[in-house]
């Protein structure tokens, strides 16, 4: 399946900008300085690439935190470490206190903007089914682009499926500016008869239609 122009132009909207996030260097990597940054809102972390000498920094958690909130974890960002050049980078992993849901620590990839790179892309349904629910076990699919393709989401529309419909992967429009890289035949969501346990002879109760998020998650090791 094509996009027309209109479609195209949307889809240009919505591939990753620049945003900027400033760092400062870390060289005491004594646990009590770890826990002081941490207390004053600061983010240990690493920025490192290919051929790159791995660094030690760390930057402000508020300002992480809205990055991926407003940006998304594939966002580019322009990091600016004190008394160096900025540098364009990617968010690659990162982990939280769960019980908190604060950032303690982040590894950020030194991007090279010319080269092609798989990276994990959201994939949001609009649209709602003419009828049935909708059950959708797939909210990322990996992507094959230069950092600048990237979108910060994939949409497929669901207006026109009804139950007993499969949505695939096949059904991702396609665009020249990236490569979906998942079979064509893998199953993103189903569209389901409301209380499909309700005619099971013995079941007593209905199961409730699932909430899902879409939100994923990338732990890595803290210091």
């Amino acid at each position: 399946m094509t996009v027309d122009d209109s479609s195209f132009t949307n889809l240009k909207g919505m591939i990753m900008m620049s945003v900027t996030l400033k760092a400062m260097k870390r060289e005491d990597h004594a646990k009590s300085a770890t826990k002081k940054l941490r207390k004053s809102g600061q983010v240990p972390s690493v920025v490192y690439g290919k051929e790159k000498e791995s660094k030690s920094i760390a930057v402000d958690g508020m300002e992480l935190m809205k990055t991926v909130r407003d940006e998304g974890k594939n966002a580019i960002i322009s990091l600016n470490i004190e008394g160096e050049a900025p540098v364009n980078v990617m968010l690659h992993e990162y982990q939280t206190d769960k019980l908190k849901g604060q950032v303690i620590h982040a590894d950020f990839f030194v991007l090279n903007m010319e080269q092609e790179m798989d990276t994990a892309v959201p994939v949001r349904l609009i649209g709602e089914p003419e009828n049935g629910v909708v059950q959708q076990p797939l909210f990322e699919v990996q992507v094959r682009a230069k950092p600048t393709d990237i979108p910060s989401e994939i949409t497929i529309d669901i207006s026109t499926h009804s139950i007993g419909d499969i949505v695939s992967v096949a059904e991702i429009p396609k665009s020249a500016a990236y490569q979906v890289l998942e079979d064509e035949d893998t199953v993103i969501a189903s569209i389901l008869a409301p209380n499909t346990n309700a005619d099971m002879e013995g079941t007593e109760e209905t199961s409730a239609e699932p909430e899902f998020t879409g939100e994923a998650q990338t732990d890595a090791n803290a210091d």
